[in-house]
């Protein structure tokens, strides 16, 4: 099978150990802790069970992990049992996952996020549970503002003249962001203009709703970062490339998910207490997280089930959220006094999953995909000054009429 090929070549790559058929296998993200984490959960339900659990570390790109899923699942393949799917994902693999639902008491979907399960529903099938939750954070060296006598930006202007202020006094960076062509910039650039109220890219009526002045004007601003206040190297950094910037002491501001706080503050790193954390400049957080689904190919679905009830149960929920800063899903953990003393950023995080916007995967269904990477390839031309961003813009949006056939998805 040719098409398969590069697949059996990267699980060869990835694989932690070769499973062995009456082994329950699951594919594990690999960002910051995520393959650690998974682990451990994984080998806990295990022992409990009395059975053997596998561990496939996927890609750490979100578009390469999703073109592996999506080469398996079309293969039919009976190898991986259970997967992580990013949140815009249950649409685009629902016909390849098991529905859940009958499976579960009521109780146990409730105790979740509403926007979440109503994001895993597709067709009436839950697809999947949620695992963890997520939305987009300020990262900040607070003894630099502190030393400047600037405070905490809460627009995106702000934060440029103060990142310019503090990089010219103290050398370095002002800002690093996930600036790659991926879903990444999706999500970034999804925030730029949620803060500046330039729309959603689909509206939820299924209007594109890109080719505005606003949008044009915040990605014109987003351009002039590149060189200036961030790296030229920011154009090719997702997380982790982030992180690693940050936490070394070369910048004063950092766009990344809930995951960063437990490793910055972490024995060894370089900015150990002195970083802050805030809600994002205007607001503009956008809904993200993790889901698992079970693959209705699987040769073991009761099994699987089991395992993805362990691993999205509260006490699991709360080991992760306690070792390595994972947002919960499940409201009622935010109010845990042990976990808020843990990490000061779930004070944020549950006022920001409340109002945080979704990115158009619900209303563009099988098409967001290519909506996402449309829109993430308008935005790095932009970014990297190879079309300016009306003319970027302008191309996207006769490209997502004709993707979206003028509204009807």
């Amino acid at each position: 099978m040719p098409r398969l090929a590069p697949v059996i070549a990267a699980l060869a790559w990835l694989c932690l150990g070769q499973p062995a058929a009456a082994r329950l296998v699951i594919a594990c993200g690999a960002v910051g802790t995520e393959a650690a984490l998974c682990r451990e959960g994984a080998e806990a339900w295990a022992r409990a069970e009395g059975r053997e659990v596998a561990l496939v570390a996927m890609p750490a790109g979100s578009t390469e992990r999703l073109a592996l899923i999506q080469q398996l699942l079309a293969a039919r393949s009976a190898d991986i049992d259970v997967f992580q799917l990013d949140i815009v994902w249950p649409g685009i693999l629902a016909r390849h996952l098991l529905d859940l639902g009958p499976h579960l008491p009521p109780e146990e979907v409730a105790a979740h996020l509403p926007a979440l399960i109503a994001n895993n529903t597709v067709g009436g099938r839950l697809v999947a549970l949620p695992w963890f939750a997520n939305a987009g954070l300020l990262y900040y060296r607070a003894d630099l503002l502190a030393r400047h006598g600037r405070g905490v930006p809460e627009s995106w202007e702000a934060l440029e003249a103060t990142a310019r202020h503090i990089q010219a006094a103290e050398g370095g960076w002002g800002l690093v962001f996930q600036g790659r062509a991926y879903e990444g910039l999706t999500v970034n650039a999804l925030e730029w203009l949620h803060a500046a109220g330039a729309g959603r890219i689909v509206e939820p009526d299924g209007r594109v709703s890109i080719a505005t002045p606003e949008a044009a004007a915040v990605l014109r601003r987003a351009a002039g970062w590149v060189g200036t206040i961030a790296p030229r190297g920011v154009l090719n950094h997702a997380e982790e490339d982030a992180r690693g910037i940050f936490q070394s002491g070369q910048a004063v501001f950092m766009r990344n998910w809930p995951y960063a706080w437990p490793l910055l503050e972490a024995e060894g790193s370089a900015v150990a207490g002195r970083v802050g954390v805030a809600p994002l400049p205007g607001g503009g957080a956008v809904l993200g997280g993790e889901q698992l689904g079970v693959s209705r190919h699987s040769r073991q679905p009761e099994a699987a089930i089991s395992l993805v009830r362990h691993l999205t149960s509260a006490a699991e929920q709360r080991r992760r959220a306690l070792a390595a800063g994972a947002p919960p899903t499940r409201p009622a953990l935010y109010e845990d006094a042990e976990l808020q003393a843990a990490n000061p950023a779930f004070a944020l995080l549950a006022a920001a999953l409340e109002g945080a916007v979704a990115r158009p995967s619900a209303v563009t269904g099988n098409r967001y995909n290519q909506v996402s990477a449309e829109f993430w390839n308008a935005v790095h031309n932009t970014l990297s000054g190879r079309l300016e961003a009306e003319v970027a813009l302008a191309r996207l949006d006769r490209i997502l009429a004709r993707v979206g056939r003028d509204g009807q998805w």
